[in-house]
């Protein structure tokens, strides 16, 4: 999986979030791109501008090599963003490309051994 960050902000700005550190507010060392969307195509072509205020939602996307988009998770500005859950679902959409079935409900950790591969997906709980 390639995780891309994207927001609004400028080059300048995205230097800054990440020269300072986490207890001080900032993002800290990032071993991701950040991409800027001064312009806003990108917010505006994946649904997530908030034009009035002219920067996007939080969203979270989960785009297959394939360029199909296995998941999507947008929110008010107010509300944060899981990592853990971003992960959780990339393992999901991993085991179901590996084993083509889908995912008992109740699964939160996809480590070998934790589900059953021989589940048929036949059974929705």
């Amino acid at each position: 999986a390639e995780v891309i960050a994207i927001s609004t902000d400028s080059q300048y700005t995205h230097l800054a979030w990440t020269t300072t550190p986490r207890k001080q507010g900032g993002l800290g060392s990032m071993n991701i791109p950040i991409v800027s969307d001064k312009s806003l195509r990108i917010s505006t072509r994946y649904g997530v501008l908030d034009e009035d205020l002219g920067v996007s939602f939080k969203a979270v996307f989960i785009i297959d090599k394939h360029q199909t988009i296995r998941h999507m998770s947008i929110s008010d500005m107010a509300i944060p963003r899981s990592v853990d859950e971003a992960l959780r679902v990339i393992q999901a959409c991993q085991f179901v490309d590996k084993y083509g079935t889908i995912c008992p409900m109740r699964s939160k950790n996809f480590e070998a051994g934790e589900l059953d591969p021989e589940f048929d997906g036949s059974k929705v709980e």
